[in-house]
This record gives structure tokens, sequence and C-alpha cells, in this order.
């Protein structure tokens, strides 16, 4: 592998009063600075904004969750990023900060940015390190949690593999606290569902829970990449993880084989970001779930719903109303409006900017 993405979670960087671990902080950049060495190419995306400030700051009033995240980020980004500079600096190495928000996945030009940004820290050796700017993301806004937003990062930067580092040894085929349960080793790539093994609680700092992970690791396997899900809190995990034939505990979710284009992989991500509806009809829908790929065609289109632009993202959705997928709309919502129920005209959506649930 020349170039992963390697997700740690509030859990793994959290002691159970809430404060930053910086114990744990110093071995993970240890493990990740040896990779390095070695010529991987690696991006981080660190939790722990909102724990760093935490134990620094006391507020004098009680605090809304929104305001209470707000201010904890704020002081806790600036500490935790001068934190991982001087560890990766005693091992004369530079990381730089990357602070996002989920708008600028929407847009294909922001989304290209912030690519090429982190493109240029690689190729000058610089350690991208990601987080959401919990400052200005609030409700509708946010991530899901950070696994969401790693799930991004790594289609966008064409990673080999994401790791997923958690505080347990992966996804369980029962409750991980009881002794029968065990570690599901290996997920094949399709859509298998986990939803039965899985515990549906939030973790204790962050705000996502194992359902999240299996969800983004799901769709990103799909995408061609493979994903771990590991115990973040265990010593050496990352080089035991990506030793050649390696037994460590941990799940893993195999990649699909056939490669996906830069585009879908941008769509594919994108559903949050939709401002529209299409609805189509039955035989719209056989057509696209056939083997052969096919484009949304304005003749299957029974009503659309929503404004947008040309090249927004829209959603695809059948007679019954369930969403079928999402793409890239060759035409904006009026002239798109206009076009409905006819023939030989350019696809509303080609297949090349679709992508199927």
């Amino acid at each position: 592998m020349k170039r992963i993405a390697v997700k740690i979670g509030s859990n793994v960087l959290t002691r159970k009063d809430g404060t930053l671990d910086i114990t744990r902080m110093s071995a993970l950049v240890d493990q990740v600075a040896d990779l390095h060495r070695q010529g991987m190419e690696i991006v981080l995306i660190s939790s722990g904004a909102v724990a760093s400030g935490r134990s620094e700051i006391k507020a004098g009033k009680k605090l809304d969750p929104v305001s209470a995240r707000q201010l904890y980020s704020a002081v806790g980004q600036a500490k935790l990023i001068n934190r991982y500079y001087e560890l990766f600096r005693e091992h004369g190495m530079t990381c730089g900060q990357v602070l996002t928000t989920k708008e600028n996945f929407g847009s294909r030009t922001h989304y290209l940015n912030q690519k090429h940004c982190m493109e240029v820290m690689l190729e000058n050796k610089v350690i991208p390190i990601v987080n959401e700017n919990d400052t200005i993301s609030v409700t509708e806004l946010m991530f899901t949690d950070n696994d969401e937003l790693s799930g991004l990062i790594a289609t966008m930067m064409g990673m080999d593999a994401l790791v997923i580092l958690s505080n347990i040894d992966g996804i369980y085929n029962g409750n991980p606290s009881d002794p029968d349960s065990s570690v599901i080793r290996e997920i094949e790539c399709g859509k298998t569902d986990l939803s039965e093994y899985v515990q549906t609680s939030k973790s204790s700092f962050g705000r996502g829970g194992m359902l999240t992970k299996c969800h983004i690791a799901q769709k990103v396997a799909d995408e061609g990449i493979a994903v771990i899900i590991a115990n973040g809190k265990k010593d050496n995990i990352l080089p035991m993880l990506l030793a050649v034939d390696s037994d460590t505990v941990c799940t893993r979710f195999i990649p699909a084989s056939k490669p996906v284009s830069s585009v879908k992989k941008w769509i594919a991500h994108s559903e949050g970001f939709a401002k529209g509806e299409i609805h189509i009809n039955k035989g719209a829908e056989e057509a696209l779930t056939a083997p052969k790929a096919t484009s949304v065609l304005l003749v299957g289109v029974t009503r659309i719903e929503g404004d947008f632009e040309k090249d927004d993202i829209v959603k695809i959705m059948n007679e019954e109303g369930v969403q079928i997928g999402v793409g890239s709309t060759a035409y904006d919502s009026e002239e798109a409006r206009k076009q409905i129920g006819q023939r030989d005209l350019k696809p509303l959506i080609h297949y090349d900017y679709l992508y199927l649930d």
C-alpha cells in the first residue's frame, strides 16, 4: 500500500474523564511517523478537538450543546494541532491542518480545491491532519461524525486503504461485552446487512456509532478501497494491521475489484447535498437497475421536485417514493420540467454521473 487514510476516533484519544489522552496520541504519531519513513503517504482524520478544549477551559455559565461544542473546539483545535505539530517535529516531520465542512464536499469545485490542497501537502512530505471545523458546523450542516468525513477523504484522495481506529477490536457478531461474541474478521463487498449484529448506541465522546462506521465502510469498499476497523488503543496497531498476511484481530471490508471513476466516487458521497428529486416510472427504474449501464432519460421521468442548477446533485426516486440513487443533472430544474416525458433528448443524468444505491 502506498497511500492510506487513518481515522482516529474520539474514544481512542479521550480518557474516561473526557480529557485528551496525550500518551495514546504520542504512540499513534510514532506509528504514523514510522510508516511515513517507509515511503507511505498518510492522511490523518483526527477527532479530539472538543476533548482537548474541554480540558483547557471551564465555561463560566451552563452552555447549550452547540455553544459548548463551538467553544471547546475553537480552543481545542489550536491545542490539538499544536500537539500534533510538536510530536511530528520530534521525528523531523511536518504536519499541516486541514479544517473542512460538509458544504465543501457539496460543490465539485470546492471538492477539487480541497483535493489539490492535500495533494500538494503530500507531494511536499507534509502529513495532512483533517478535522471538521466544529466552530461553524452546526446541526444539519454537520457530518454524522468523523467516520463520514474519513470516508469522503479516502475516496477523494484515491486511498489504497482507510483504517478506522475505535476503542474495540472491530465489528462483533453480537454485543462486544458478551463473551460468546466474536469479531467478524472479513466482510465481502456488496450489500451485507450488518444491522442485526451492530449495537446502535453512540460512542461516549463522539457523535457516531458502529452502525455509522459499517455504512461508511461498505460504501468505501464498494468503491474499491480496503477498509479496516480496529482497536486504536492497542500498542503498535497500525504496523500490525498493515503487515503482509497480518492476523491482527480487526474487521476488514474487502474492496470491489472494479475501479470507480473519481466523479462517481464524489457523487456516491453527495446524497446529503441533493438539491432536488427526480421521480421516475417503473420502466425507467427497471432499465436503471438492469446489468447494462443506463442513463436517466426524460421520457421516464414523471415529476421533478426542488429547484436546482445544471450539475447539481439530485436524488432519484422510484414510483413508491423510495430513493434508488443520486446523480449530477445535465439540466437545471426549470428546463428539465419543460422536457418531462420527451424522447430523443440528451439524458437528464448520464450514467457516468450516476450512482445507484
